[in-house]
């Protein structure tokens, strides 16, 4: 091998890494647009999924949570139901044993609880007159109402018959009663025993508490001013009225006990009779009652006082019981008050203090 060989192989070997590297080095030097593309959407997918596993954790763990607080509440109204439906059980046969004792005691008929079997909408209400189907419907189309509504019964449909033709009074308390004149208000001393009787006695204390009611409206009415004790006065006459609603729905369905219907016939019997003071001492008997009402020490030693149990032996007053009736006793007081300055009497000494 001569030297001009040799020396162009040696040139050789010594060219192949240069162009080696200046190959590698363009290579790395440009990129095609196609693959950025490629990897720039590998990029973005990825982390799409990243995303979407990261929101498809979050929602299922927020649907347990639903889930669990679904059913939490679920068990938690299922106990509050049957807490509710045991205390209205226990609350109504507490009302109906404290019923029965109250009727035990003045002497009435226990109730006598329905059966599934009665047929409540048949019956026509005790003292209303009975109208025959083919004449309760004619009626019925001449007011220009249905003759028959769907699941109506005979009684369901008479009542609805009685309360469209029932014409309301015009008064402070509207009401169904048909008001008597004042020369027909006076009652008697004791309860009718019979149903006429006590619906007339209805219809007398209904005119009479009208009556005294309008002239307490008009009273107030002319002395209206725009101070405070006119509209402290005038506001104690609206409740009055308001408080009296009640007692004038009892009068109108006939239902009044005697025991509350006795004390309040005393009570305005003595008012038309301009005896004020007596009145009161009804009202007082009515509302207190007759018990002792012990002031201060009642047992001073170890030993059991002879008749001491007589302390809280006796009636107890009617206005402690409920509130509807605490409310128009104390009405009629005020009406008490009102007529002794509307009707005075004529012995100075019936004058309330």
């Amino acid at each position: 091998m001569d030297f001009a060989a040799l020396m162009s192989k040696e040139l050789d070997k010594s060219k192949k890494p240069t162009s080696t590297a200046a190959a590698a080095s363009s290579s790395s030097k440009y990129i095609k647009r196609a693959d950025v593309e490629a990897k720039r959407r590998e990029d973005y997918l990825a982390e799409q999924a990243r995303v979407e596993a990261e929101r498809e954790a979050k929602a299922a763990a927020k649907r347990k949570r639903e889930e669990d607080d679904a059913a939490e509440n679920k068990i938690r109204e299922e106990k509050r139901q049957k807490l509710a439906e045991e205390s209205r059980r226990r609350r109504e046969e507490k009302e109906a044993e404290e019923e029965r004792a109250r009727r035990k005691r003045l002497g009435l008929p226990e109730l006598v609880k329905a059966t599934a079997g009665d047929d409540d909408d048949a019956a026509v209400e005790e003292g209303a007159e009975d109208i025959p189907d083919g004449q309760l419907a004619e009626k019925l189309r001449a007011l220009g109402e249905p003759a028959t509504l769907f699941g109506e019964g005979h009684g369901a449909r008479l009542r609805r018959y009685r309360r469209l033709t029932t014409v309301l009074t015009k008064g402070p308390i509207p009401t169904t009663l048909q008001l008597v004149e004042e020369k027909d208000m006076k009652v008697g001393a004791a309860v009718p025993k019979d149903k006429e009787g006590r619906r007339w006695l209805f219809r007398q204390l209904a005119s009479y508490f009208t009556m005294v009611l309008a002239e307490y409206e008009k009273a107030m009415e002319a002395e209206r001013r725009d101070t405070t004790a006119s509209k402290t006065a005038y506001s104690a006459m609206v409740q009055s009225r308001e408080n009296l609603k009640p007692l004038f729905r009892k009068f109108e369905k006939y239902d009044l006990d005697d025991d509350l219907l006795a004390p309040i016939i005393e009570i305005v019997k003595a008012a038309q009779e301009r005896r004020y003071v007596d009145a009161n001492d009804g009202y007082l008997r009515l509302s207190i009652g007759k018990a002792a009402w012990p002031i201060g020490v009642t047992m001073v030693g170890i030993h059991e006082r002879s008749a001491r149990e007589k302390l809280h032996d006796g009636e107890r007053g009617h206005v402690m019981g409920d509130e509807v009736t605490r409310k128009y006793l104390q009405s009629i007081k005020r009406l008490l008050t009102f007529a002794q300055v509307r009707w005075p009497p004529t012995d100075v000494r019936q004058l309330m203090g």
